[in-house]
């Protein structure tokens, strides 16, 4: 028997960010939509263990946000609220639940709405990751490389700022896209970064996060068919996330690219992602953007019959291209463990000199320093890659190599 707090979990867990959304659009605010969702869990944690759990949970929370949402609309109207307001009451009132396809449209409206350009660029993709995506003020914080309490403080900034600015929720007109279409874009990348490389957890990889990732990619697709970064985008979501069942075993340990099985690749994922990245090239008419390039290098595993017979000459191509319009800390180290894999690891050690050490630089090293026979200064390095925030399965991994080369010391 299903338990009703669980299956309100898992409603709120994969319909939240939709439900959020359709009331957004219906309410005209987004504070009022949040809160109203907030009391409609808070119902449902106190009706579906006494009668039962509906049987469309969506259907029922959203419902009762909405009801939620008149509520306070029109305790803010007593207060003299403007005509706005009326509005808003009327459209909530005489609002129909919406169809799957409306609510995938609601979804899209939220995410160009977050990445207004009224914002700052880190403002639109911490609140669209933040209301849209429903990851936590921490996850976001590591995506933006910020602290939590500074991502806590500019989520409650800019949720003021389209209060008070009365920015519209909105698919922008055609020639407002290209001021939003970038955030968007990094919004989407970021989602999935976050369930493909998990800040912490059991699992190697969050199959949920990474879905709903790929899922808005397609929606921007359909939307903007000839515009290249969306494509590029999704292409590059596809490329990576076809090599996802060979990435963990079947005890949830972490399975490294050189020993992933091959014909687990999803194919078909493969070659729709050749398709869309060989389709932005075009209409980008041979101008890399970063996406293109990463997607570029996802290709170039994927084509590659063995991890042997990668070309890691033309991913260091590839990476040096990426320093050049998008240079950033981990590009560097992506390129340092590609020059290793083309020209050694004394050749790797060297590119690894001028970057910011980190948990993952320090992870590199202790490899590299491991191919050389150096197990005492690999177990160092190995040690302090220890320090930062991991899954499960990540840290298992770098325990063993630790455990390892100890024995080798």
């Amino acid at each position: 028997m299903v338990d009703p707090v669980d299956r309100l979990a898992e409603t709120v867990r994969t319909e939240g960010a939709r439900i959020l959304a359709t009331l957004v659009r219906t309410a005209g605010s987004l504070p009022v939509a949040e809160d109203a969702v907030q009391d409609a869990i808070v119902s449902a944690l106190r009706e579906w263990p006494r009668s039962g759990i509906p049987s469309e949970p969506r259907a029922w929370l959203t419902v009762v946000a909405r009801r939620k949402a008149i509520d306070a609309l029109r305790r803010e109207a007593t207060r003299g609220a403007k005509e706005r307001d009326s509005a808003d009451l009327r459209n909530l009132a005489t609002a129909d639940l919406p169809s799957d396809a409306a609510v995938r449209d609601d979804q899209l409206r939220l995410i160009f709405t977050c990445c207004h350009p009224a914002l700052a660029t880190e403002a639109q993709m911490a609140l669209a990751l933040r209301t849209l995506c429903g990851l936590s003020t921490a996850q976001i914080a590591a995506v933006l490389l910020l602290t939590e309490s500074a991502m806590a403080k500019r989520l409650t900034r800019t949720r003021q700022k389209i209060v008070a600015a009365r920015i519209p929720y909105r698919i922008p007109a055609p020639a407002e896209l290209p001021t939003r279409l970038t955030a968007v874009c990094g919004v989407i990348h970021a989602l999935y970064t976050t369930g493909h490389a998990p800040i912490t957890g059991a699992a190697v990889v969050d199959v949920d996060v990474c879905a709903e990732a790929i899922r808005l990619g397609r929606l921007v697709v359909e939307l903007l068919p000839d515009e290249p970064q969306p494509a590029a985008v999704l292409a590059l979501l596809l490329l990576t996330d076809a090599r996802r069942r060979a990435r963990a075993d079947d005890a949830g340990d972490v399975v490294l690219l050189s020993d992933q099985d091959r014909s687990l690749w999803d194919r078909q994922q493969i070659v729709e992602g050749y398709a869309l990245l060989d389709s932005s090239l075009r209409r980008s008419r041979g101008i890399a953007d970063p996406y293109q390039l990463q997607a570029a290098i996802a290709a170039e595993h994927a084509r590659s019959p063995s991890y042997a017979e990668t070309d890691w000459r033309e991913i260091v191509r590839l990476y040096d291209l990426m320093l050049g319009v998008a240079p950033s800390g981990a590009v560097e180290l992506n390129r340092a463990v590609a020059v290793a894999e083309a020209a050694g690891a004394d050749a790797g050690l060297a590119a690894l000199t001028n970057i910011a050490p980190s948990p993952r630089w320090h992870a590199v090293r202790g490899e590299l320093l491991a191919r050389q026979g150096r197990y005492a200064e690999a177990v160092e390095a190995t040690t302090a890659a220890l320090t930062g925030e991991l899954t499960a399965p990540e840290r298992r991994y770098r325990q063993r190599r630790l455990a390892d080369w100890a024995a080798r010391a």
